[in-house]
């Protein structure tokens, strides 16, 4: 990471432990989805945008981790925080033993298979023999965390809403970074060669079998860890929060963000959270209209995603600051 980018991340950082003080806690709670949605776009972003396999049923594996946090919570008393890395190992294998007979379909064919996935995991979840778990159609409130007594003790005074965006914020950049190295190390490089040429790819030694199966765990465990933390979040789950819709609008968050860019993550997280409240505002009678406007626009005007667009104006103002 350069001089420059670094300075970057410490004042954006440094922005984000600001925000919740200065805004409501109704913004507080918004952001906190963002960070949300960040994890689980980052997640998605590795399947899609670095390895190539299409998926349309994201959505399935946000509700896998989102009800794993709370059946844990729930039927077993177990503190929020652990919830996480268990929801994760969850949607890990879930994801691994999914990519592997995935491994025969391609392009459209995958995107169909993940497709029906995410279409029939609302059903699944209301199904009579799993209402013991599930709780049905009605689902499951979790009661929400308060801070911890050792803030107060230290002098920080933090209601519940605060809290969980600080929460949010530690685990959201725990993942970025785990996935910066993953993807700028070895695996990304495989993952971006099977993307690109994937004969190519075996020919060198690479097991692309093996790497995509990867990449579909990888993906999974990180949206998994989102749907936990968004379940965390919002204190309730059901089957109906959970439907085809939700995958697609991952998918509509990468493209805007931007394929293959870590950072367009946060701003593919940014418009899905904030852009469909803008078009409600506009237009009562037909947001979604609105909505549609907003992401024609968005992929006219960059067609490499925000993050496209951020790099190449840096990329002027170096070079007029250099002049």
């Amino acid at each position: 990471m350069t001089r420059r980018a670094t300075i970057g991340v410490v004042v954006l950082v440094a922005i984000a432990c600001v925000l919740p003080f200065v805004v409501s806690n109704y913004r507080t709670f918004q952001l906190t989805l963002v960070l949300v949605y960040a994890i689980a776009l980052l997640g998605l972003n590795i399947l899609t945008g670095y390895n190539g396999q299409i998926s349309l049923g994201h959505g399935a594996f946000y509700a896998i981790g989102a009800y794993s946090a709370a059946v844990l919570m729930d039927r077993f008393g177990a503190p929020y925080w652990a919830t996480l890395p268990a929801a994760g190992a969850v949607c890990l294998v879930a994801g691994f033993l999914f990519g592997l007979p995935a491994l025969r379909l391609e392009g459209l064919y995958l995107a169909l298979a993940t497709f029906a996935l995410g279409v029939s995991m609302p059903q699944l979840l209301k199904y009579h023999h799993l209402e013991k778990w599930t709780g049905g159609v009605q689902g499951i409130v979790i009661a929400k965390p308060e801070p911890p007594a050792f803030l107060g003790e230290a002098g920080l005074r933090m209601n519940s809403d605060q809290w969980l965006y600080f929460f949010a914020l530690a685990v959201a950049a725990l993942m970025f970074v785990l996935g910066w190295n993953l993807l700028r190390g070895r695996v990304g490089r495989a993952l971006i060669a099977i993307r690109d040429q994937h004969i190519a790819a075996e020919a060198m030694g690479i097991n692309s079998a093996l790497y995509k199966s990867l990449a579909f765990g990888v993906s999974a465990m990180y949206t998994g860890i989102a749907g936990a933390l968004g379940a965390i979040a919002v204190q309730y789950v059901a089957p109906d929060s959970f439907t085809i819709f939700l995958s697609l609008v991952f998918l509509v968050g990468i493209v805007v963000g931007g394929l293959a860019s870590i950072s367009g993550a946060l701003y593919g997280a940014l418009f899905i959270q904030f852009v469909p409240n803008v078009a409600d505002e506009i237009s009562k009678a037909a947001p979604w209209a609105i909505f549609g406007l907003f992401l024609i626009g968005f992929v006219y005007l960059m067609p490499a995603g925000v993050a496209g667009a951020v790099r190449t104006l840096l990329v002027r103002f170096t070079r007029k600051g250099a002049k």
